[in-house]
């Protein structure tokens, strides 16, 4: 079990209008702040995508479907975006309490301020500029379940004192043992393991791949709290994975504009040319 300090945010907010995410723990959003709407999510093969527009702003929307609080470790491009590390679940993340929603709007540069995200070239990417390019294109979200708070124990009240009987029977209380534990913590679901799998070969084709830039600096309030995790690995991970519309119409993961046929006979007579 771990028990780390972690980065809480002290804003929280609920935006009505927000196209519905998935999980089981929370929902996840990519909510493009240039345009003010989310991102709509398209299925393929088994991934999730959305399709970003370079130099457009973004933040991260986490909501938390549960009535006990969360941890949410998150990772953009393969990078923790709490701690600038190359992301592991391990790390340090948000934590959201029952219901609370939350918007990561960039990369965490103290408590009061991120380095805002957009959507821009590979190789302007934070994780590119950095010496990390393999993982750009992806959002990735893993959460935990607190743990939770042991039974209190309480020291039953002395009996009265009477001469010690021959069995040898005690005559004094005992402090009764710790409730067991109602079942093993969850294991993380099969799913989140297969939304990790690699991305699909990119086709010569396409334009470049875009990335998360480090954008200008904004205020973003947060403190530092304590949580102990239910689990060693994550009981959900999240995977949303990110290109511009061109890229995915040229992937197959949406479908272009059907054009209509040429017609051999659209006209009567002969017009001038322009």
């Amino acid at each position: 079990m771990l028990k780390k300090w972690i980065i809480a945010t002290a804003l929280w907010c609920t935006v009505p209008g927000a196209a519905p995410a998935f999980g089981t723990l929370a929902d996840v959003t990519i909510y493009d702040r240039t345009q003010g709407r989310a991102l709509p999510v398209y299925s393929h093969e088994g991934r999730r995508y959305v399709a970003g527009k370079p130099g457009n702003e973004y933040q991260i929307r986490v909501r938390n479907g549960s009535g006990a609080d969360i941890l949410a470790v998150v990772s953009v491009d393969g990078v923790n975006v709490v701690s600038g590390e190359t992301a592991n679940w391990n790390q340090a993340g948000y934590v959201l309490r029952p219901h609370e929603m939350l918007d990561i709007k960039g990369w965490r540069k103290n408590l009061q301020r991120v380095a805002a995200f957009f959507f821009t070239e590979h190789e302007n990417s934070y994780a590119s500029r950095t010496g990390r390019p393999d993982n750009v294109g992806v959002v990735g979200v893993a959460l935990f379940r607190k743990r939770p708070e042991p039974a209190a124990l309480i020291e039953r009240e002395p009996r009265s004192q009477a001469p010690a009987r021959d069995n040898g029977a005690a005559g004094g209380g005992a402090i009764p043992r710790p409730a067991e534990a109602s079942g093993s913590p969850n294991e993380p679901a099969a799913s989140a393991a297969d939304s990790a799998a690699p991305r699909s070969v990119h086709v010569p084709s396409r334009e470049t791949t875009l990335g998360t830039g480090h954008g200008r600096s904004e205020r973003s309030i947060a403190r530092h709290t304590s949580f102990e995790r239910a689990t060693e690995t994550p009981e959900e991970v999240i995977v949303i994975h990110y290109d511009s519309y061109r890229n995915l119409v040229a992937q197959g993961v949406i479908r272009g504009p059907q054009l209509a046929a040429p017609s051999p006979f659209p006209g009567q007579f002969v017009p001038d040319p322009w």
